[in-house]
């Protein structure tokens, strides 16, 4: 009987012996490096990091360009709260006929917000830009519950749409002259010499 258990238990050791032989092979075998980032990439999804948007421009830039007729369809979005009909009735916001240029905040039979109210100032291109943008961040408790515009281009239509609703439409500016050029590396050294800053002449040798 004893005999018979002896046997059984070496065969149990040999085969957990071989098998921890075999994990130990396998995993020398198989052995693969921890990549350096982790996960998968998915197809049409930007890593983070994996690029910068473009520096957004000047407003001036868009309105140089903009379409009072899209601004009109993105305005669509915008009518159950406001019109820009002449002689148009408040809604849940004010009438916006002739808005540019006049107070922020002020006037039009309507009961604007604190902060809004008591931002100053006329309605103009830049500020206008930025109320699109995100009134929340424009105006701080703000009743306007708008999200805002994040694409510059629908901004600059919708304005320009707005623009054209008045009785005194403004010119749409010019865009900007682009910055000059920063000086190319090297050009410092010239311009330098050009301007009289010379290296000094070396010591008359003594006799």
């Amino acid at each position: 009987m004893d005999d018979r258990f002896n046997t059984i238990a070496g065969w149990v050791l040999f085969a957990g012996i071989v098998a921890l032989g075999s994990s130990i092979v396998a995993g020398e075998y198989f052995h693969s490096e921890r990549p350096e980032k982790m996960g998968y990439p998915i197809a049409g999804v930007e890593q983070e990091g994996a690029g910068t948007a473009a520096a957004e421009q000047p407003i001036e830039v868009y309105l140089a360009k903009a379409d009072p007729a899209a601004g009109q369809q993105i305005f669509n979005k915008c009518m159950a709260c406001h019109n820009a009909d002449k002689g148009g009735a408040n809604q849940l916001g004010p009438n916006l006929w002739g808005v540019i240029g006049e107070p922020i905040g002020q006037g039009r039979g309507f009961a604007f917000s604190d902060a809004l109210g008591k931002k100053g100032g006329a309605w103009a291109w830049d500020n206008l830009s930025q109320w699109l943008t995100s009134p929340r961040n424009f105006a701080p408790g703000t009743k306007m519950t708008f999200a805002g515009l994040s694409n510059p281009q629908d901004r600059a239509n919708v304005i320009a749409f707005l623009n054209a609703h008045s009785d005194a439409p403004k010119p749409l500016p010019a865009a900007p002259a682009p910055a000059a050029a920063a000086a190319k590396p090297g050009e410092g050294g010239k311009e330098a010499a050009a301007t009289g800053n010379k290296a000094a002449p070396a010591p008359a040798a003594t006799k």
